[in-house]
């Protein structure tokens, strides 16, 4: 399992349950990352894409204390969610969000992938900052990039201590 987001200089992820910055290379790099693969999320992550509908041509989890009816497979717990995953090859699932999803699968996940914008977009929600986290290692920091005003970079970070789901 991986995760994906970008984040500002303070490692935030989003404001007023959105993304804070409108970058088209991190659209595009998520959207050719995600296509065809497992996308798991919380249910407010779900509620802030347009309309509140899945994304298309991705298999949609949504770890939630309640049902959802829209076409997506909806997971009670982390127990039901990796018991999910496990029919689907670990490099074809991608966390996608919120913060508190981020915080509970990311000692699980072997990367993530961080869109860093060196900006201060007002966060309300953070991940925790990798670079602080000895479990974690930068292995590849793309050139630094301008996009819609906005220096960004393409990281990866590997995990060097991955969780084992509980069976």
């Amino acid at each position: 399992m991986k995760a994906i987001f970008h984040a500002d200089k303070n490692w935030g992820i989003g404001k007023g349950n959105d993304l804070m910055f409108s970058i088209p290379k991190d659209m595009k790099f998520f959207r050719e990352t995600t296509k065809g693969k497992v996308v798991v999320m919380g249910l407010n992550t779900l509620r802030s894409f347009p309309n509140g509908k899945p994304l298309k041509n991705r298999i949609n989890i949504v770890l939630s204390p309640d049902d959802v009816e829209e076409e997506v497979v909806t997971v009670h717990s982390l127990s039901e969610l990796f018991g999910e995953i496990k029919k689907y090859p670990a490099d074809d699932v991608f966390v996608i969000g919120g913060a508190s999803v981020y915080s509970a699968l990311i000692p699980y996940c072997t990367e993530v992938l961080v869109t860093k914008v060196d900006a201060d977009g007002g966060a309300e929600v953070f991940v925790p900052n990798l670079d602080e986290d000895v479990n974690f290692r930068l292995v590849y920091e793309s050139e630094r990039e301008e996009d819609n005003g906005y220096p960004i970079r393409f990281c990866t970070y590997r995990n060097k201590n991955v969780l084992k789901p509980l069976a």
